[in-house]
């Protein structure tokens, strides 16, 4: 009779402990996962670390903007287009200073 009611209750138990291995899966996961409560705070930091270079290339981004609108063919900048072109074809010696000049539209000040 013994071993009748060991399969019986081996039966009866296997649904419940068998939901319990699943939910102590997931709750292992949610406190220890990659994504976990505990990795929250590296998750924090890592999203401050991309917001502030994001920061810096939205900054990168104005600056080779800007630049590229003094490039502009219907209206170039021409100091710093003679700036560019001493600079590539090497006329620039590595101890001279640019020095830009007020444009001519620009009031002096």
């Amino acid at each position: 009779m013994s071993v009748f009611l060991a399969r019986e209750l081996f039966a009866r138990a296997a649904l419940p402990v068998s939901c319990l291995l699943v939910a102590g899966y997931f709750l292992a996961h949610a406190l220890f996962g990659s994504s976990g409560l505990f990795a929250l705070e590296d998750i924090r930091a890592e999203r401050a670390r991309l917001l502030s270079e994001r920061a810096e290339l939205a900054a990168r981004r104005a600056d080779l903007e800007r630049r590229i609108a003094l490039l502009d063919p219907r209206g170039a900048d021409p100091d710093y287009a003679d700036e560019l072109v001493r600079r590539h074809l090497g006329v620039i010696r590595p101890d001279e200073i640019v020095i830009p000049l007020p444009s001519a539209e620009a009031p002096a000040g």
